[in-house]
């Protein structure tokens, strides 16, 4: 069902366009290196879901021994009550009875045991890698969202005199807004990529952080979004909101 799930190639893809464009409209703008890292996470990202997605089979074999062995051992430990009964049919002790049933319960527990702390090994490997991956895409949502940070529309409106610490502002209109777009696109993107491990994972740790990523990236999205709004209405002469 391809239009049912996230398309990593597809997320790649969309992020050069992306990268293309604002090569394209700013080319000396820093905003170009941090698109290019976004590139490398998603790349590399894509791998890592895809990879996380799959069982580790080193461990499952573990399980799938330990469960054969406890099978050997209860077949064992079954023929071996078996055999203390005499051929003439007289029963064991009562002690020699419970001794046998008390080890086929050891080796059940003994067994679970096993088959949860190997359970347990993968989904902590897996858990590991998918929030060591969230952890920089998150770190590279707030870099971009410094980007856009003094890009202010209100500047535009010539409200005061500069000073010497008001930054450099040198973009038109337009430029602006396709300058704040390009920064909430990447943001969304950011967002996307964290969501190929939600989509692979069924780790409710894994699925809470790309959560709270993607909760990061749309606030700051919307923050974004306003102050495209308030270009777009100063150039229609509609009174800019108070801030």
């Amino acid at each position: 069902m391809p239009f049912s799930s996230l398309n990593s190639e597809h997320i790649v893809e969309t992020l050069e366009r992306l990268a293309a464009r604002v090569r394209e409209r700013f080319p000396e703008a820093s905003l170009n290196n941090v698109i290019l890292e976004l590139i490398e996470l998603g790349k590399r990202d894509r791998r890592r879901s895809e990879r996380l997605a799959r069982p580790y089979f080193f461990l499952r074999s573990g399980t799938i021994l330990a469960v054969l062995l406890a099978i050997t051992a209860l077949v064992l430990v079954g023929r071996g009550l078996f055999n203390w009964v005499d051929v003439d049919g007289t029963q064991a002790d009562i002690y020699t009875v419970f001794e046998g049933v008390e080890a086929g319960l050891n080796i059940v527990i003994l067994t679970a045991v096993a088959i949860f702390t190997l359970t347990r090994v993968e989904e902590r490997l897996k858990r590991s890698l998918a929030l060591d991956d969230l952890h920089e895409l998150r770190s590279i949502a707030h870099v971009i969202d410094m980007h856009q940070l003094t890009k202010d529309p209100i500047a535009l409106l010539r409200l005061g005199p500069r000073t010497t610490a008001s930054p450099h502002r040198e973009m038109s209109d337009f430029e602006l807004t396709r300058y704040l777009d390009y920064c909430a696109e990447a943001l969304s993107m950011a967002g996307k990529i964290a969501a190929l491990y939600a989509q692979s994972s069924r780790d409710p740790v894994v699925i809470a952080s790309v959560n709270d990523i993607e909760s990061l990236t749309a606030n700051m999205s919307a923050k974004i979004w306003q102050k495209i709004t308030i270009v777009r209405d100063t150039n229609e002469g509609v009174p800019a909101p108070a801030t």
